[in-house]
């Protein structure tokens, strides 16, 4: 069978702009020679729709936008993802589905099985699942239709089973000769590799051609990174889609031989993931530009980096903002990283404002020495000043803190943390590093200076990170350890860590729940970020050091 693969950018909540995108991939499938097109989960609605489902008007619109679309199928048939209601009560009222649209009708729907609600996913909260998931009969074939995560739980392949039923191999043995699935899939580091090889194992084990249409594109703090796959039944590669942008793939289930799948650098699809994840986070939230200030360090060269590849120059701009404490150095690698990326750049001293402010302070602070509060005064200041720039231009202010200093609280709340989006707020710094350092692979983008010298918040004489922290590497082993892996500290212990480290580390992760509960939005990465994936309380009195 010919199978079209629509690997949309779907936006979350523009029900008529997804049903145009549908549209509009059909007209193309059916001009390619197509008997089925297949879109992404919850296509006409976007992903994640979170509590716009709690409005009746957004559920309607969706249902309306299947109809027309039904109305607009001919003889190749459209499969496309959306909220039905559930005509069972009690139990939630909608669920997540998939539609068969054939010659002008609604030919089936099948309803989502194992609806995920860990980490980022919180479907169980409005979706009913589907107690059977049967097979369709069309034109004389037995198709096999799954959505997402009914095909993450496979008896065999060895991941984390979290679920009692395995949709993919019932549907298999109650007759179906094709699996397809609509997914939703967000990308994390690694999360390419496990998904291929997952499919690749069930479609041999069950004999079946595996199709699987992902979606692509940037939602809140998720990234979709497409590659979507199909697989013969020997499993052998028959189609593979681009990696984070919009694809259309057409493929023939019963073609033979073996796609090789072409190997990416982790720094590569970091660098992809960001840039695409910036790009729709910006433009969905309606702005075209974004400002951000550049100290002359590591993590703003790269989010300044990656803002230039995600909206293009023009729409970047840099401000250096210094006091007594910045170094020329600091402010001369900002200057000519600005030029590298070709971004306007402006000098805003605010040592006037620091003075001031410390003059207005002084009666209220007298007999105490200066301590981080004058340190934070300054972190604030141009977080005072980079937020009147986005007001007045109209440009969203990015955040440049990466996940290493989030985690311990080395970051100033309305201060370097004032912004709408944390661009690398998931990337420890190590993996600033790496991802810097592949954008310099051909030409110098970030200065030399700024990758090789001492990191250094510079709000008092010959400060670096390392004056209180353990180097980076070793930080990033235990962020990796307790946060991500939630290994107990004796674990973390045991592996061989300095108990001093160990315990100064997680302390300060504890104790700045309450910094990062007030944090711009960040994009996800890795497999675990800090956000709406990891809900700690931040009034509690658990602690294990």
């Amino acid at each position: 069978m010919r199978i079209a693969l629509a690997q949309l950018n779907t936006t979350v909540g523009d029900v008529a702009g997804n049903e145009r995108r549908v549209l509009e991939a059909y007209r193309r499938a059916v001009e390619a020679g197509a008997e089925l097109v297949v879109t992404p989960e919850l296509s006409l609605t976007g992903y994640p729709p979170r509590d716009l489902l709690l409005r009746d008007s957004f559920i309607e619109a969706n249902l309306a936008a299947l109809e027309r679309l039904a109305a607009s199928v001919g003889e190749a048939a459209l499969i496309v993802g959306f909220v039905g209601r559930n005509p069972a009560r009690p139990g939630r009222p909608l669920t997540n589905a998939a539609a068969l649209l054939h010659r002008g009708q609604v030919a089936a729907i099948r309803t989502k099985t194992l609806l995920p609600t860990y980490d980022v996913f919180d479907e169980d909260r409005y979706f009913e699942p589907a107690p059977e998931n049967a097979v369709i009969h069309w034109e004389g074939r037995r198709l096999g239709l799954t959505i997402c995560e009914d095909i993450w739980n496979d008896a065999e392949f060895g991941i984390q089973r979290r679920y009692r039923p395995d949709p993919a191999a019932a549907l298999v043995a109650a007759g179906a000769e094709i699996l397809i699935n609509l997914s939703a899939s967000p990308w994390q580091l690694g999360k390419e590799r496990l998904r291929c090889g997952l499919l690749q194992a069930i479609a041999r084990r069950h004999q079946v051609p595996v199709v699987y249409c992902n979606l692509v594109g940037g939602n809140d703090e998720l990234v979709f990174d497409g590659r979507s796959l199909a697989f013969n039944r020997a499993g052998g590669c028959i189609g593979e889609a681009a990696h984070f942008r919009e694809d259309f793939l057409l493929i023939d289930t019963e073609a033979t031989g073996d796609l090789p799948l072409a190997p990416v650098a982790d720094e590569a699809l970091l660098h992809d993931a960001l840039v695409l994840g910036t790009r729709d986070y910006v433009h969905k939230c309606g702005f075209r530009s974004v400002v951000l200030g550049l100290s002359g360090g590591i993590d703003s060269a790269l989010v300044a980096a990656l803002a230039v590849d995600a909206l293009g120059a023009e729409n970047v701009r840099g401000l250096a903002l210094p006091t007594e404490f910045s170094s020329q150095g600091s402010i001369d690698d900002a200057r000519s990283l600005a030029a590298n990326l070709g971004i306007r750049f402006d000098v805003v001293p605010i040592q006037g404002a620091f003075e001031a402010m410390k003059g207005q302070m002084g009666p209220l602070f007298e007999g105490r020495p200066e301590d981080t509060t004058e340190e934070n005064l300054q972190a604030r200041l141009r977080g005072v000043t980079l937020m009147a720039m986005s007001n007045k231009f109209g440009s969203l202010l990015l955040t440049t803190g990466n996940k290493s200093e989030l985690a311990v609280g080395y970051c100033t709340l309305y201060g370097d943390m004032c912004g709408g989006l944390a661009v690398i707020s998931d990337l420890p710094k190590t993996w600033v590093y790496r991802v810097a350092r592949w954008m310099n692979r051909d030409r110098e983008v970030i200065p030399e200076s700024s990758l090789t010298k001492a990191p250094s918040a510079e709000l008092r004489p010959n400060q670096t990170d390392q004056d209180s922290l353990p180097p980076y590497e070793v930080l990033d082993a235990i962020l990796e350890a307790y946060v991500v892996e939630d290994r107990p500290v004796a674990r973390i212990l045991a592996a061989g860590f300095s108990e001093a480290d160990v315990r100064r580390v997680v302390r300060l992760i504890d104790l700045s729940e309450y910094k990062r509960r007030q944090a711009a939005p960040g994009l996800k990465v890795t497999s675990r970020a800090f956000g709406v994936g990891r809900r700690q309380p931040v009034a509690q009195r658990w602690r294990e050091v």
